[in-house]
């Protein structure tokens, strides 16, 4: 799904009406029809509702959702800033239409500080939507904070008040905490990235009907990962194949203490279906190794870390997992990539060994994916004040050395050499836990090895590490699950993908 950009989003409505034809407040009412009824579904156990309305378009969605909330036998009290002062046009007509509504209260913002917040209230933000372009002040500064204290479920329509859709701002402004935020249509870029994430809470992307076709011609560079894009990528396995038509892996990695890293990359290019598994790792991790996969293939190399590294050319490298940076190893490595030109996957002290000289990133193969945390990133590439600035950087330096760069974090963003990133809104919190990106570097470096192009394992790849994540989570929790749980979640997410594949046939 594409995101678009404040700007870009109120050119949509403009476009929507121009092209079916439907008025402003005709489109107003079919998103307020569309909130309220996500609200009346979700919120059964809680009616009485307190809808904080601005001035804008935002607010005259607020004042609409009171209305048919109401209807909907909710009791609705509602708060603006001056009963008697200007609204916008939209808003204007919604606020006339409760008048005959003689059991909705309209209050003045002063008189939220004696409202009784309890537990059975849901608070509606409704004050600012996309368009908001400096931080909150005054009144609505300490509206929000009162607000953001109470203990009641919070529900933000479209955007949290005070958060901008596309950037961030600076010096700690107040924001809406919201608990859900019923956004219109598309993902904002602010919902993405943690700095600003954690305000909207549980995003929900409601359809209301914008039209399609500025989805389709709009230029865009951002997008979310959804099920359309995977079910596009994904290649179900042909029954007419053997061995060789899947491709060949090596993972090398393993150092003493450190070979379980070269274990879970090893399992999961299995898992994913590879067609032949190697890994190269030092004689400490043989056994180890051979007894935990049995299936893959043992090449050995130094006795407690990897002292040099064998090149193939049909074979897609994924190096990195548990490597360490001995200094023997920094030598193989580096001699390694002088020398061979195919793409390959880099992790974690791949990377790191790397990262001690800024002429290593010349070393690193065209289109070759990197796989870096955000302090991977930073020693790689440099410092910057978070984490749009560091997107922002990852463009630069994805188009400077011709290579994709998989910036993991909460929502993992792909980012390819054109410029494009895809935002992951698979996976959740039980992958903060040592190992999980061992096991990404297995699936990414399986998928090339099957066909799959650099951006569409990516794009996969990184998909299916946050499916069976969340599948994991359901059996055992974010807390208890574990990265070899998420690895034998794979099977079920490649059966979603297979039947959903087959119904479009």
């Amino acid at each position: 799904m594409k995101i678009f950009n404040a700007e870009q989003i109120r050119r949509w409505d403009s476009f929507t009406i121009s092209q079916e034809p439907v008025s402003s407040i005709q489109l107003m009412e079919r998103a307020s029809e569309t909130l309220a009824g996500w609200i009346s579904e979700n919120c059964k156990n809680h009616k009485k509702i307190a809808i904080f309305c601005g001035t804008g378009n935002n607010g005259g969605d607020g004042l609409a959702v009171a209305r048919i909330l109401y209807t909907k036998g909710f009791d609705v009290d509602i708060f603006i800033k001056n009963i008697r002062g200007k609204l916008s046009d939209q808003a204007s007509v919604n606020l006339k239409r409760l008048r005959d509504f003689s059991g909705i209260s309209i209050r003045e913002f002063k008189e939220a500080e004696h409202y009784n917040f309890d537990a059975r209230t849901i608070v509606i933000d409704a004050l600012f939507g996309t368009g908001l372009s400096r931080p909150l002040e005054g009144i609505y500064t300490e509206l929000v904070e009162l607000l953001n204290e109470q203990d009641c479920i919070k529900i933000a329509v479209d955007i949290p008040s005070g958060l901008p859709a596309d950037n961030i701002f600076e010096d700690h402004p107040v924001i809406f905490q919201a608990h859900y935020t019923l956004s219109f249509q598309s993902w904002k870029k602010s919902f993405l990235h943690p700095e600003t994430g954690p305000y909207a809470g549980t995003v929900i992307i409601l359809d209301i009907g914008l039209h399609t076709g500025y989805l389709e011609t709009e230029k865009t560079e951002d997008f979310t990962v959804d099920d359309k894009l995977i079910d596009r990528i994904f290649k179900p396995r042909k029954d007419f194949s053997h061995k060789g038509t899947y491709g060949k892996v090596t993972i090398a990695g393993g150092s003493y203490g450190k070979i379980g890293a070269a274990v879970l990359a090893t399992k999961s290019a299995l898992k994913v279906g590879a067609g032949l598994t190697f890994t190269l790792a030092p004689a400490c991790g043989y056994e180890i190794l051979q007894i935990s996969c049995p299936e893959a293939m043992f090449i050995e190399s130094g006795t407690r870390f990897i002292e040099n590294f064998k090149s193939e050319d049909h074979t897609v490298y994924g190096i990195g997992p548990g490597l360490g940076t001995h200094g023997e190893t920094e030598k193989g490595l580096l001699d390694f990539l002088k020398e061979y030109t195919h793409p390959v996957v880099l992790d974690a002290d791949a990377l790191n060994i790397l990262s001690k000289d800024s002429k290593n990133l010349k070393l690193i193969p065209q289109q070759s994916v990197i796989t870096p945390h955000p302090k991977e990133f930073e020693r790689l590439f440099g410092s910057t004040e978070n984490s749009f600035e560091r997107l922002a950087l990852a463009r630069e330096k994805a188009a400077e050395f011709n290579v994709y760069i998989v910036l993991k974090d909460h929502h993992t963003q792909i980012v390819t050499p054109e410029g494009n990133v895809f935002y992951n809104i698979t996976g959740n919190s039980g992958l903060a836990k040592g190992g999980s990106g061992d096991i990404l570097t297995g699936i990414l470096t399986s998928l090339i090895a099957q066909g799959y192009t650099q951006e569409e394992a990516c794009i996969l790849g990184v998909w299916l590490h946050g499916r069976a994540a969340d599948l994991a989570a359901e059996k055992y929790s974010k807390e208890s699950m574990l990265p070899t749980d998420v690895i034998n979640e794979f099977g079920a997410v490649f059966e979603e993908l297979t039947k959903r594949t087959a119904m479009k046939l």
